[in-house]
């Protein structure tokens, strides 16, 4: 991050346009557009990854695959690959909120689809599809037979299923592969053409000047493709079971911790491959985005490590990450600065900050966090040292600035009032005008906060498993035009206007480019 920047959150599935949920279809291009028209450098989007089953993207079933909730029907039939009267086939669903239910039986639906038309494309698309399949076998096979293998089984978790498949037994395997090959094509189908319309999202936000900023969770879902076909990797009993698994510890806000469920890694294992498969993983990532933030990276220096039986975070105990050696081979002779950002929201301690420092990353501030009465606090924007920070509003993961305004004591508006030094009646706002106003490199702002929306907006609450993720615009992307207006006049008053075509961008071959212009 060479120059100021300001940046949109905005997760695709809350696009307008489409049944069922937001997708990589036109809404979102004209999203683009409208982002590098009024100089807003940056779009920051959740993880692109298939959801559990409460529409959490940082829980997958697969964390290198892409979500098909997201497949644009409209794209399809202007390739050629579905006839128009083909999207009458798809189920019903509403479009005012991601549908939880309707979205599953569509992805299957364009899956049969799909698969059913796939026989009489052109000879160059057969070719792209099995030059593209093999590039990324890597993964690809092992996540069409783990969603083939999790149909078949009922969606039980893999660890039930018969123990040939459970332990991914090669002659088990082979014999899937021959029983269900059009099934594993049907996914293979549907991921190829997700990566075509992520792509050509992609190729537009280059030659926009728009970076894209990527999302991945530390860790994995124990129900996952990644641990079924990797289990040496990850901490688990012969059986399948945790062995141990993640957490946080006891603290101000919980008695007990928390616990989360997924296995902790095997560093050791990890370490002695060379960090492969990590360094399979964020690869796939960046070949997505421009910039990853990378959640959870204080388990890169040391992790809670808590018994697979527990019911509480309470027994866990601080083990140490190989943070600096995994970092370390991610870098090449000439290569510069690694293009991630370390979430380091939380208590985090001075061997945390010095990696984060050691290989140059940015932090991340939250400016509702700083408002506890203390001078000190480091989320204000006068105690940030130097510039190698992305701030924002607040995330995903916070109230919007209008619910957190409603509900913030006396004091503490006090305190906000004094700092923004004028009356408050657009909290939003006014904290966006402190976070472009900063030092930090990049500032970010979830689109609800420019809406000047209530917590009937908020995107997710943690700790809670229903009503979250389903949060969708309901006016169209031109309606946006004024907010997104406002917030570029913000960002050249500050410095934050980038210039359009610098930077960098995704490229096709999974490198990247410079962009045109």
């Amino acid at each position: 991050m060479a120059t100021r920047r300001c940046g949109v959150l905005l997760h695709p599935t809350a696009l307008p346009g489409t049944s069922g949920s937001g997708s990589f279809g036109a809404a979102a291009l004209e999203w683009l557009e409208l982002l590098a028209e009024q100089g807003i450098g940056a779009w920051q989007l959740l993880p692109l990854a298939p959801t559990d089953g409460t529409g959490s993207p940082y829980s997958s079933p697969s964390g290198f695959a892409l979500n098909p909730w997201l497949l644009d029907g409209s794209e399809l039939v202007a390739g050629g690959f579905l006839a128009a009267d083909d999207l009458k086939e798809l189920p019903a669903s509403r479009d005012d909120q991601l549908d939880l239910n309707a979205c599953p039986l569509r992805a299957a639906a364009f899956g049969r689809l799909l698969l059913r038309r796939w026989s009489g494309q052109p000879a160059e698309q057969l070719r792209a599809f099995q030059n593209w399949s093999d590039q990324q076998a890597g993964w690809l096979q092992d996540h069409c037979r783990f969603m083939v293998l999790r149909d078949r089984h009922g969606q039980q978790p893999w660890w039930l299923w018969p123990k040939p498949l459970a332990r991914h037994g090669r002659s088990a395997l082979r014999q899937l592969d021959r029983q269900e090959a059009d099934a594993l094509l049907q996914e293979a189908l549907l991921q190829w053409h997700l990566q075509r319309q992520w792509q050509r999202l992609a190729d537009h936000a280059g030659a926009l000047g728009v970076q894209l900023i990527g999302d991945l969770p530390f860790y994995v879902a124990h129900d996952s493709a990644d641990v079924w076909a990797n289990r040496q990797l990850f901490s688990l009993r012969s059986d399948g079971s945790l062995f141990s698994q993640s957490g946080v510890p006891p603290d101000y806000f919980s008695d007990s911790g928390q616990l989360w469920g997924t296995p902790v890694y095997r560093w050791w294992r990890h370490r002695l491959g060379g960090f492969r498969w990590w360094r399979r993983r964020l690869a796939r990532q960046l070949q997505l985005f421009d910039l990853l933030r990378l959640d959870h990276f204080r388990a890169l220096e040391a992790y809670w490590d808590v018994p697979g039986d527990a019911t509480t975070a309470q027994a866990g105990r601080w083990r140490r990450s190989p943070g600096h050696a995994l970092l370390g081979s991610l870098l090449g002779p000439g290569d510069g600065p690694l293009r991630l950002i370390a979430e380091d929201l939380g208590v985090i301690t001075p061997e945390v900050e010095a990696l984060r420092d050691r290989f140059a990353l940015p932090g991340m501030k939250i400016l509702q966090f700083a408002f506890d009465g203390n001078a000190d606090n480091a989320y204000l924007p006068a105690n940030y040292r130097g510039d190698r920070w992305v701030v924002y509003t607040g995330t995903h993961d916070n109230a919007t600035c209008l619910s957190w305004w409603q509900d913030l004591s006396e004091d503490r508006r006090h305190q906000v009032g004094e700092l923004i030094g004028q009356h408050i009646d657009a909290p939003g706002w006014q904290l966006l005008e402190l976070a472009l106003g900063s030092s930090a490199e990049l500032a970010i702002v979830p689109l609800q906060d420019l809406l000047h929306l209530d917590d009937r907006a908020r995107f997710n609450t943690p700790g809670t498993s229903t009503g979250n993720w389903c949060w969708r615009l309901e006016q169209p992307i031109d309606a946006l035009r004024g907010p997104l207006q406002g917030l570029g006049e913000l960002a050249r008053r500050y410095g934050r206007e980038p210039a359009a075509g610098d930077g960098t961008a995704v490229s096709a071959a999974g490198g990247m480019r410079k962009r045109p212009g």
